[in-house]
């Protein structure tokens, strides 16, 4: 998957607190920026959303009818520094009454501060805490999405559907698929997505190619990912026959991913921003977790998804995140997970698309 570039905000900034508006800040991971959709969707209903991103996240908010503006913050690149930091503040300035502060860092609480943000909003938690003029309980056993959607203060439970997230792939977006799924001819086999990436090594399984040698038969695959991904989706392309199976690593935008695994009939994928793409998208999801746990938040929330984790190891979870290397040196929490355990779940899913 691929970021397509994002222009740094030059507008002038609202001279006077819009008391309706709201500001979020999550320039955390991927998967962060789409779980934080539902969050924006709430505040969307009280007045106008503009959301800081990176550079990378950002394309996720396109089409959002519920983003009133995007403020790309390249902290590790263009704004990188203090110049940065205050070239930043001054395009947030006065633009709303409230920050929720999805990413909980002392940074970005500074930044809310330093825009004159006179309501600030995050996890009783976070690093920023100090700078929040109100906090929130960081509930564990809770979903990361509900964690954040409670930053809007709304009463009472909230339903699964609202707890869903949402990403808006436009015309651009489903004629890069329609292009890349034309590769395969004929358009009425089913497809499988397979997503074998992962910054953190340990979270990759190492059984996306048995899997596709056994899957094959029954549909198509298309492989996704970033180009960092380019040498596990060859290995996966070399154990299926040729004509069912596309490798699309590096070749679509994050949005474009996205309108892929909602035409998929199912996706395999790790504990990484794809299963994230495929709660939006409704797509039936096959987790597989290794060193982390369902439990730290970030689980599937696709109405069919099926977690494929190792039950009986004393060692897990070993990480929030995930090691680059497993700390026992037996990473049997991946090696351990059977590639047809995988494909049995599979299976089902294609049995239910084609009924």
């Amino acid at each position: 998957m691929t970021a397509a570039p994002h222009p740094s905000p030059l507008r002038v900034p609202p001279t006077s607190v819009a008391s309706s508006a709201s500001l979020v800040i999550q320039t955390s991971f991927l998967g962060d920026m789409v779980l934080t959709t539902p969050l924006i969707a709430e505040l969307a209903r009280r007045g106008p959303v503009d959301v800081v991103a990176t550079p990378a996240s950002a394309p996720l908010l396109a089409n959002n009818p519920d983003v009133r503006e995007v403020i790309v913050y390249d902290k590790r690149g263009a704004d990188a520094g203090v110049r940065g930091f205050w070239r930043i503040a001054r395009a947030l300035k006065r633009r709303a009454a409230t920050a929720y502060l999805g990413q909980g860092s002392m940074r970005s609480a500074a930044l809310a501060l330093a825009a004159r943000i006179p309501r600030r909003v995050g996890f009783d938690t976070s690093a920023g805490r100090v700078l929040y003029t109100e906090r929130v309980p960081n509930r564990d056993g809770v979903h990361h999405a509900k964690r954040l959607w409670l930053l809007a203060g709304v009463p009472g439970e909230p339903a699964r559907e609202t707890l869903r997230p949402r990403l808006f792939p436009g015309t651009i977006e489903r004629q890069a698929v329609d292009d890349l799924l034309a590769l395969f001819g004929d358009a009425g086999i089913p497809f499988v997505a397979l997503a074998p990436g992962s910054v953190w090594a340990t979270k990759r399984w190492p059984f996306y190619a048995a899997l596709a040698q056994q899957i094959s038969s029954v549909a198509r695959l298309v492989v996704i990912g970033s180009k960092d991904d380019t040498v596990l989706a060859r290995a996966i392309a070399e154990a299926a026959p040729s004509n069912r199976v596309i490798d699309a690593t590096g070749r679509l935008s994050l949005l474009a991913s996205a309108e892929l695994i909602g035409r998929a009939a199912a996706i395999v994928t790790n504990d990484s921003a794809p299963l994230h793409l495929a709660s939006a998208m409704g797509t039936p999801t096959v987790a597989i977790f290794g060193p982390t746990i369902p439990a730290f938040g970030f689980g599937p929330l696709a109405a069919q998804a099926a977690v494929v984790e190792h039950d009986e190891l004393a060692c897990r979870p070993c990480d929030r995140h995930g090691p680059q290397r497993c700390p026992l040196s037996h990473w049997r929490c991946m090696r351990e997970l059977s590639p047809e355990r995988v494909a049995n779940i599979v299976s089902g899913y294609l049995a239910s698309s084609l009924s």
